[in-house]
């Protein structure tokens, strides 16, 4: 078995310029530059066949190359609790369709549909919750008051515009120090609209 998703990877000046943001945050655990992404599709854990299936169907996929630029820290909390920190992605209609795209090929080989609407973002940082923090729900005391004082530090970052000029097939391998994500196979986009 190996779990498996589908995203867009960043050049190595985005991600030095993303790693520049990591820190000020108790309890947060920052994610490894190398493993900075935009997430397209998460597929979960398939067997070989599956994997083959999934392989081809992405390659069959016919996208125009296009630019996209980061933009903002925002985050994402449940029930008052802040968990995970992140840097969103400009409007582009050029993304969305490619997301749809994918979803739609994974859907021909039999994964099941996504539930969640697609929100392209590059996580930052994932937060635990912190005992004895009686903060109340929202951003506020605590915890709470230190992501909210990160993320209006923040708020006016930006970086682009980047080309995408490829998606890409990554495997997820979880450890307990993190998880480590391989690139299974590219999947280059064309110079023109398909």
């Amino acid at each position: 078995m190996i779990r498996l998703f589908v995203g867009v990877g960043l050049p190595e000046d985005v991600r030095l310029r993303l790693t520049a943001l990591c820190g000020g945050v108790p309890g947060a655990k920052w994610v490894e530059p190398e493993n900075f992404h935009i997430s397209l599709r998460f597929i979960g854990e398939v067997d070989e066949g599956e994997a083959d299936d999934i392989h081809d169907a992405l390659a069959a996929i016919r996208s125009p190359r296009f630019e996209i630029t980061l933009a903002g820290v925002r985050h994402f909390e449940t029930s008052g609790h802040v968990h995970t920190i992140w840097v969103g992605v400009d409007k582009s209609a050029e993304l969305v369709a490619l997301q749809a795209r994918v979803e739609s090929a994974l859907a021909r080989v039999g994964a099941p549909r996504e539930s969640r609407r697609f929100k392209p973002h590059v996580t930052l940082a994932r937060l635990r919750e912190v005992q004895n923090d009686h903060s109340g729900p929202g951003l506020h005391g605590g915890q709470n008051a230190r992501v909210s004082a990160f993320l209006a530090h923040h708020a006016l970052f930006r970086a682009g515009p980047i080309s995408v000029d490829e998606f890409l097939l990554f495997s997820s391998h979880l450890r307990n120090a993190g998880p480590i994500y391989r690139i299974e196979a590219e999947y280059p986009l064309a110079l023109v609209e398909a």
